[in-house]
């Protein structure tokens, strides 16, 4: 295994749930494991560096969770204010209720909402009459949109939350390895709007995501890692080795360690689970074609900036989740999160903590800004957005540089593709986000599914141990 992330941490355990008698080796280049999810705990404070949840609408996350004694240290979230903002002309408004990232399930919240102006409001209300799209080649989420709702709905609603989730423009994302859930609404029904009526109404109230769907860690994220981490074997895992190179051999899949006693070990199958540019390297002496499809997924950029207050320092009610930031705004961030208001235990008694997000593919440049510019945008922005006054009582900077892999039009060829160049070569699967899906539940399944091809195919745990599978501890 190749990876110590979420992925190659649950195609591990799922290998030797299903077979037992597997010797797996998990290499990880860091001193940790979890890749880009990490919490840190700092002064009362529970930061995450990364994803701070994830949907329970998809089994593999909670089921995993589970199947390890790990759902009973799960948290919902905090059952009132299930909402979000959007900025308009600088103020906050609640995005209407019922908006669920695309398409309204509901009337009167957009016949009332103050986001749309009326032309808007009645080019959104048009999509009930506009043909479905005949075409079954993909296309991007920002042309689907503005063809079904118009330019403003697009401006003002979609593109602020697509670009919330994924850090990228709607303009180059694929529709289809985003929110195919849409584009079959248009095909089943015709009409979003006619597929969003027809659907068994929720009792739940709230807009933007489905924020009842979403569950927390209570110790946050680096607790799920260290849960599937202890149902593997101690030995099992190497932290601090990075693998500099991967060829097959007439002694199986031999890889070249680097801080380990001896340079290369022998495995009868190998799944990789790194980011798509590392593993893209490591394909070049397998398969150059794989290797330069890997190479040409984008990653977008981005910076959270978390920062702690008193909670008499800041005006705003925050009787929300967070704030999403449309593109036409022309601010600095592309949302904040309500951390300690979605889930207890993020923050001290009377303090609050807050998640900013900044760069992604629209405002790439933002991103790599100095620590110290990052915070004082923040600091900036939530002053002028939700009232807050004085000094933060913590801040702290994590980088996410090239983490979020970006599905543009196209993806799903070239998923096929890769997927079609991977059964030439027998004993070695990849899985990641980017694949089929960015969150943690799609990581994880990833990672599972890597995990039973292999045992399907029969090549993992087939040679003996004189042959492959050695590795000098």
């Amino acid at each position: 295994m190749i990876g110590g992330g979420i992925t190659g941490l649950a195609a591990a355990y799922r290998l030797l749930e299903l077979k037992p008698s597997l010797e797996v080796t998990l290499f990880e280049a860091a001193e940790r494991l979890g890749g880009v999810l990490r919490t840190v705990h700092k002064d009362g404070f529970l930061i995450e560096a990364a994803a701070d949840n994830f949907i329970t609408t998809v089994p593999w996350a909670i089921d995993l969770c589970r199947r390890i004694g790990f759902d009973d240290q799960l948290v919902p979230t905090n059952s009132g204010s299930r909402h979000a903002f959007v900025v308009r002309r600088g103020k906050l408004h609640h995005l209407p209720d019922g908006f669920v990232v695309m398409a309204p399930s509901k009337l009167w919240p957009i016949l009332t909402t103050p986001i749309l102006s009326p032309l808007g409001k009645l080019r959104m209300a048009c999509e009930y009459l506009i043909p479905r799209r005949r075409r079954t080649d993909d296309e991007s989420l920002a042309a689907f949109i503005r063809r079904r709702f118009g330019r403003e709905t697009y401006e003002r609603l979609v593109q602020p939350l697509v670009g919330g989730i994924y850090t990228g423009d709607p303009d180059k994302l694929s529709l289809r390895s985003t929110m195919s859930r849409f584009a079959d609404m248009e095909q089943q029904h015709g009409s979003l709007i006619r597929a969003m009526y027809k659907q068994p109404k929720r009792s739940e109230q709230g807009s933007g995501a489905r924020y009842s769907m979403f569950v927390a860690p209570r110790d946050g994220m680096s607790s799920l890692v260290a849960a599937i981490a202890a149902k593997l074997p101690a030995e099992s895992i190497r932290l601090g080795t990075p693998i500099t190179n991967l060829e097959r051999t007439e002694r199986g899949w031999m890889l070249s360690l680097l801080n380990a006693p001896e340079p290369n070990a022998y495995f009868d199958a190998v799944i990789v689970t790194t980011p798509a540019e590392p593993t893209s390297r490591l394909m070049e002496g397998i398969n150059e074609e794989l290797a330069s499809e890997l190479g040409e997924i984008h990653h977008a950029r981005c910076s959270i900036v978390s920062l702690g207050y008193p909670r008499e320092l800041i005006s705003h009610p925050l009787d929300g989740f967070g704030v999403v930031v449309p593109a036409i705004e022309r601010r600095r961030i592309l949302s904040a999160s309500f951390s300690s208001v979605k889930y207890p235990g993020r923050a001290p008694a009377d303090s609050v903590l807050i998640r900013v997000f900044i760069g992604g593919d629209c405002q790439a440049e933002l991103a790599d800004r100095a620590d110290e510019e990052l915070l004082r945008i923040a600091r900036e922005e939530l002053s002028q957005l939700l009232g807050v006054r004085g000094e933060p009582t913590l801040q702290c900077v994590s980088r996410r540089a090239a983490k979020m892999p970006q599905y543009f039009v196209g993806h799903a060829d070239k998923v096929s593709r890769m997927r079609n160049l991977l059964t030439r070569h027998p004993g070695l699967q990849l899985a990641g986000n980017a694949f089929d899906g960015v969150g943690i539940p799609n990581c994880i399944h990833s990672g599972e599914q890597a995990a039973e091809r292999l045992l399907s195919t029969g090549t993992a745990g087939s040679a003996t141990p004189n042959e492959c599978s050695s590795y000098s501890r």
